[in-house]
């Protein structure tokens, strides 16, 4: 009887065993599964993180291009703008320089005139009064 419990206690192991490493076994299984899952994961998630670094080094790239574009065309007209400022600038002085001349002119007009009548009328003085002394 000792030898059939014995016995019964061996199969009972070699049960426990063979059902433990199926179980093992199946669980390992599930784990390599579970393991290879996770690396396509992160191999998408990789993969699409490496295409989002792209389109934004893309997008910086064309704005750094537009941004370029846009200070040479600010800078063309600022060019423009300081070429048209300085042109109505020389024709302001020109204008300026014209006015003065005309007023010159008419004041120098004005002058000549007043000193005829000064020198008419200093001339009629001397005149009569040769004739009032004669």
């Amino acid at each position: 009887m000792k030898k059939l419990i014995l016995n019964i206690a061996l199969v009972l192991a070699l049960v426990v065993s063979v059902t433990s490493c199926r179980e093992t076994k199946e669980g390992a299984e599930g784990a390599a599964d579970a393991v290879e899952n996770a690396t396509e994961k992160v191999g998408d998630a990789l993969e699409e993180a490496a295409d989002t670094a792209g389109d934004a080094i893309e997008d910086g790239i064309d704005a750094v291009k537009e941004g370029a574009d846009d200070a040479v065309d600010a800078a063309g007209d600022a060019v423009d703008a300081t070429g048209d400022a300085i042109k109505d600038g020389a024709n302001s002085v020109k204008e300026g320089a014209e006015d003065m001349a005309n007023d010159a002119k008419d004041a120098l007009n004005d002058a000549t005139d007043k000193a005829k009548e000064d020198g008419s009328k200093a001339l009629n003085n001397a005149a009569d009064k040769l004739k009032e002394d004669n």
